[in-house]
């Protein structure tokens, strides 16, 4: 269906806010250096540098949920050309996952929402993120921190994809319909078979 530019930052608005509810530091790392983590999924594989340096305990708490496995098995439940992918929440009946408590907003100016980005979903709380990621397919300027505001806080840009966005792309292409109430979901999962941090 035909979507005007409106219709569609009102898609990418809710994308981001239905559907996202609401640690060990490991290995020898500290959070302040950058960590880098393969996403494999049914459609190939992305590596992703963690951007510990500009949000650290969203990089802690994603981190957590990767050595837990706790990706395993879920999917890219929203998909929406030309705006994002978004993962991390639901199975492929589109049951919800339960998470642990949320983690505080850390986006920031340092940390844009530009194309292969790596970002939070939340609710319309600010700090309400817990395991829901995003991947920006374009540079969403009005997801960016504007100010401490509950309409400036923005979502939260954690890392980038570094190799493999032609699969970030290709996913991007998947049909797409109605399930439940939760639109824009892949008519054939895609799975997030693991997350696992890179050698």
């Amino acid at each position: 269906m035909f979507r005007t530019k409106s219709t569609m930052i009102v898609a990418a608005v809710v994308a981001l806010t239905l559907g996202a509810t609401g640690c060990r530091e490991g290995r020898g790392k500290r959070m302040s250096e950058n960590v880098f983590v393969v996403i494999e999924t049914s459609m190939g594989a992305m590596k992703v540098e963690l951007w510990a340096d500009k949000a650290p305990n969203t990089v802690k708490n994603f981190l957590s949920y990767v050595d837990e496995g706790f990706f395993d098995g879920l999917i890219f439940h929203r998909v929406i050309p030309g705006f994002m992918i978004q993962g991390g929440g639901f199975n492929s009946t589109m049951v919800q996952k339960s998470t642990k408590a949320p983690v505080k907003n850390e986006a920031s100016p340092n940390a844009m929402n530009t194309r292969g980005t790596l970002a939070m979903a939340r609710t319309n709380d600010p700090h309400s993120a817990t395991a829901q990621f995003f991947v920006n397919l374009v540079s969403n300027d009005f997801l960016n921190f504007r100010d401490e505001s509950v309409r400036g806080w923005g979502y939260c840009v954690f890392g980038k994809v570094v190799e493999g966005m032609d699969v970030v792309d290709e996913i991007a292409r998947v049909k797409t319909g109605q399930h439940g109430p939760h639109g824009d979901v892949p008519t054939t999962p895609v799975t997030i078979t693991s997350i696992r941090r890179a050698d």
